[in-house]
């Protein structure tokens, strides 16, 4: 998605032309989906990346080329075994790159847009509202008048399940050939990190790097000094299991929420789980030991808690990487919640067969990020 939708803006209020160049479209083994956004300024200036290195140099040029004379283009990029040192993707697949240029003043100054949505064929592109029914139509009339009565249903499916795509329309259905895309873009999942201690001071500053939205819970005040977690969004002095519930209640909790559990106290620990694995947060792990992890199925079990929420715990938390240090322990909790996110096997890659970016892996990672 495009991430840096606040730079550009910020650039184009200071004069500055930019392009943005978005993966449309792909085919086979790729590391980014479809939606995957660079940005190029006119001074030549890059946030973001589309395929980690293999395209970049080409796109950064015909984003250029694209900023001086303003038209928007469609650039395609694969593998060629005939030529190794052509532009393209070593790893096989296959990406059509849509570069769009931003003039000052085309973007409105505000809150990123949950979408945007482009025609591809004149460059047109339209910030949208999670909408549905008339705001939707209205939407985009203004994009692309005459549009048949079936685009605005297509296109409020997608905004309802946040997809990002293509959407083609056909022949005739509003007197020409167009092909819209739509970048989604959900909000910040939620990373609850229930205990204040140096692990979830660790597993705060991973979070935010990795785009969470993070709130340290402790229900005692001496600990919760927000101080020691300069990268939480919220620390707040609360029992865990009355935040769990506050947050689910508020609909924050999803398959793309993630719940730690770092305390060892029993009175914290098991109302705190109990709540957390019947919410709707996509995992839930828990800090301790074998004995420890006993112990709380026991207490959780006792507490009436079901066998298929108990199944969803994954304790003790996080991977076999030989963690130690506070850091090295929040590595190993994000390796697991990102093989458990994208159903993935955790295992050394050079033990493994077949492509690396599956489309499979993709789509289960981004249905969960």
């Amino acid at each position: 998605m495009l991430d840096h939708w606040d730079d550009v803006v910020r650039a184009l209020g200071r004069g500055t032309p930019c392009a943005a160049a978005t993966i449309i479209r792909t085919s086979g083994s790729v590391p980014r989906p479809a939606g995957t956004s660079m940005v190029v300024a006119a001074d030549g200036g890059v946030l973001g990346s589309l395929t980690g290195g293999c395209v970049e140099a080409a796109v950064l040029e015909s984003a250029l080329e694209a900023i001086a004379d303003g038209k928007p283009r469609t650039e395609s990029f694969g593998y060629s075994d005939g030529d190794a040192f052509a532009v393209g993707l070593s790893c096989g697949g296959s990406v059509d790159v849509h570069i769009l240029p931003l003039a000052p003043g085309s973007l409105p100054d505000g809150p990123v847009p949950s979408a945007v949505l482009r025609r591809l064929d004149g460059g047109a592109h339209l910030p949208l509202p999670v909408a549905t029914g008339e705001d939707l139509r209205n939407a985009l009339e203004a994009l692309l008048p005459g549009a048949g009565s079936s685009v605005p249903d297509q296109l409020a499916g997608m905004l309802a399940a946040g997809q990002t795509g293509t959407l083609p329309l056909a022949d005739g259905e509003c007197g020409q050939t167009a092909e819209l895309f739509l970048e989604c873009r959900a909000a910040a999942p939620t990373l609850l990190l229930l205990g204040a201690n140096d692990y979830s001071a660790a597993l705060s500053r991973m979070g935010a790097l990795l785009g969470y939205r993070v709130t340290v819970a402790d229900g005692r005040p001496a600990f919760t000094d927000p101080r020691r977690f300069p990268e939480a969004d919220a620390v707040v002095v609360q029992w865990p299991d009355a935040l769990v519930r506050a947050e689910q209640e508020a609909g924050r909790l999803d398959a793309r929420s993630v719940i730690c559990l770092l305390s060892h106290d029993a009175k914290f620990d098991v109302p705190a789980l109990a709540a957390a694995l019947q919410s709707g947060a996509g995992y839930v792990g828990a800090m301790g030991s074998r004995r420890t992890h006993r112990h709380r199925l026991r207490a959780l079990r006792n507490a009436g808690v079901p066998e298929a929420a108990l199944a969803r715990l994954h304790s003790p938390i996080g991977l076999d990487i030989g963690a130690v240090t506070p850091a090295e322990v929040a590595l190993s909790v994000f390796a697991e919640v990102t093989a458990a996110r994208s159903a993935a096997s955790g295992m050394p890659l050079r033990g493994l067969s077949g492509p690396i970016h599956s489309p499979t892996r993709l789509l289960n990672h981004l249905t969960a990020s």
